[in-house]
């Protein structure tokens, strides 16, 4: 039994070498010369006298190095001034092949390779040089758009040389001059009464507004600061956010009546002759029955001006919440036996009081705020 056990292991590692050898012919096949010399030296660490492997791992190693060195010289020939990028980048590939190969002993006996660190070294300078030099010819244009350009290429120059002192403060001061400051003044109530709750609701309104901003707003160049912390930050706004009530309406009770008449067949008399003998005369019984809808609408909008530094409105826009609350009841004069079960319950249910002012204005502010934070946020992305 073990003996079947251990003949049933042998087959399956031989049988997922098998498939692994031929997916690195299978990328050998398809030029993708790197990936198969990466493939072949983990499978010939597992399998080091497989001569089919040896085979396919040289070729594949000559083959990625003429294509890299093949590029090089395409390369070194164009006059894009990324070109020591992309050269770095071929020479990346290829000393990523030198350090698969010499990891592996088996893979180093049957291949001659090169070590290309030195070119990474030079490369990499002139990459990072030739980023650095886009970068102050985008802050010479002196505006806003320059100077976020001329960030992203200090940002790549620094990618090459990380922690280099003149290039991070080259985009330190792109970025300062790149970015825009925005100001969410306090929110302007427009002179409509609200309670000490509600004045509560609209500063939360407030603070959740420039939170969201602050912290959901997918661009690094624009930032968000309330009044209290640009003044105590000395901050230079370059917009304002101005929100403000231009309505809240709370509604009035609208009462809608309507009629209708109910009739039923009933025992109007029993005339008794003796216990097993009883007479009964039917009648019909009617009723009038007044329902009563009453309903309540509340609303309020609030608008949006955005305006810069010069007091120039450069957007707007208007957000609405609504507030709708209804109850409905009945009365009846007539006969009660006309009555059915519906009937008497809708006629001993007591109307509902309104919501309080407080819990209206609430919702009609949380309708707002869930429009009012998307809106600007995704004007604000476009930066």
């Amino acid at each position: 039994m073990k003996g079947k056990f251990y003949t049933l292991v042998a087959f399956l590692v031989l049988s997922v070498w098998m498939v692994s050898c031929k997916t690195a012919s299978k990328l050998y096949d398809k030029g993708n010369y790197d990936e198969a010399v990466e493939l072949a030296v983990k499978k010939l660490q597992k399998k080091p006298g497989d001569g089919e492997i040896k085979a396919l791992l040289q070729n594949a190693y000559r083959y990625a190095v003429d294509d890299h060195e093949a590029h090089i010289r395409n390369l070194s020939e164009d006059n894009n001034e990324l070109k020591w990028e992309w050269i770095y980048n071929e020479y990346a590939s290829l000393q990523r092949l030198y350090d698969a190969v010499r990891r592996s002993p088996e893979a180093s006996n049957i291949i001659h390779t090169t070590d290309y660190s030195s070119y990474l070294n030079t490369y990499r300078d002139k990459a990072a040089d030739a980023r650095y030099d886009r970068g102050l010819r985008w802050m010479e244009k002196n505006d806003r758009m320059g100077y976020r350009n001329a960030f992203n290429e200090f940002q790549a120059a620094l990618g090459f040389k990380p922690g280099d002192f003149t290039i991070k403060t080259k985009m330190d001061e792109a970025y300062n001059n790149a970015v825009m400051h925005v100001v969410l003044m306090p929110v302007d109530n427009y002179n409509f009464r609200y309670s000490t709750h509600n004045g509560y609701e609209l500063k939360n309104l407030e603070s959740e507004l420039l939170r969201n901003l602050q912290y959901h707003t997918n661009t690094p160049f624009v930032k968000f600061y309330s009044m209290w912390e640009a003044r105590s930050r000395n901050i230079q706004p370059d917009q304002f956010i101005d929100i403000r009530f231009n309505t809240m309406n709370i509604g009035r009770y609208r009462d809608d009546r309507s009629t209708r008449e109910v009739s039923k067949e009933v025992v109007i008399k029993e005339t008794v002759y003796r216990p097993d003998s009883i007479v009964k005369e039917y009648g019909r019984v009617t009723a009038r029955i007044t329902t009563t809808r009453r309903t309540m609408h509340s609303d309020g909008n609030l608008l949006v001006n955005i305006r810069d530094n010069n007091n120039r409105w450069v957007w707007n826009d208007n957000f609405r919440g609504d507030h709708d609350w209804t109850t409905e009841f009945a009365t009846y004069t007539g006969d009660e036996r006309a009555l059915s079960e519906s009937d008497k319950q809708l006629i001993n249910h007591s109307p509902q009081n309104a919501p309080h002012e407080d819990e209206i204005i609430r919702h009609i502010l949380q309708g707002i705020t869930n429009n009012l934070h998307y809106r600007i946020r995704d004007y604000y992305n476009r930066y």
